[in-house]
């Protein structure tokens, strides 16, 4: 068993969102802290962060970032949720950026335009869930199990799964649009 202290009462601040590393992290740096669409700042954050990247990074290296950002992210995201005693708060971002930063790996380089239209793509398809999308998500939901005692390493790393799933399957979705829109112009 864990040994998290978590209440329904908590009530994500800066102070407490940048007092560790997983928070920090989970709420994307700050971003999810946005009082009005926390996932939308979030992915508008990891753009911003990987155009930043790109003056700094090889593709090699964002491969690797974004790989274990998603490995370590189940668990960061699961880990979050558990104190928060949320099954997936809103302002855990965490899931939206590796998401998005998938996306742009495979697009980049690539004109502003397609960039707005990916990012428009996936947080269409990040928030209205549409299809297998909403699916998963609604299977990790029912599957998340009881919040209000603590978890597991395994049930809190299933639980950051679950968040991270959709917005994967979200970056799939967005992908698969734009290359059809591809193969139509061309």
């Amino acid at each position: 068993m864990t040994n998290i202290h978590h209440s329904s009462e908590v009530k994500p601040t800066f102070k407490w969102v940048f007092q560790t590393a997983s928070r920090t992290i989970a709420f994307g740096f700050g971003s999810g802290l946005s009082p009005v669409a926390p996932g939308t700042a979030g992915t508008l954050w990891a753009w911003a962060a990987f155009l930043v990247g790109e003056y700094f990074l090889s593709t090699e290296d964002f491969l690797w970032i974004i790989g274990g950002g998603i490995l370590l992210g189940c668990w960061i995201c699961g880990h979050v949720s558990e104190e928060l005693g949320k099954k997936d708060f809103g302002g855990i971002v965490w899931d939206e950026i590796v998401a998005f930063w998938l996306v742009l790996i495979f697009i980049m380089p690539t004109n502003i335009w397609m960039q707005i239209l990916a990012f428009a793509l996936f947080r269409y398809f990040d928030a209205m869930k549409p299809g297998p999308i909403g699916i998963i998500d609604r299977h990790f939901k029912h599957s998340a199990g009881d919040s209000s005692q603590s978890s597991s390493f395994l049930q809190i790393t299933w639980r950051g799964f679950g968040i991270v799933i959709d917005d994967l399957a979200a970056a799939f979705c967005t992908l698969l649009v734009i290359a059809l829109l591809q193969f139509l112009i061309q």
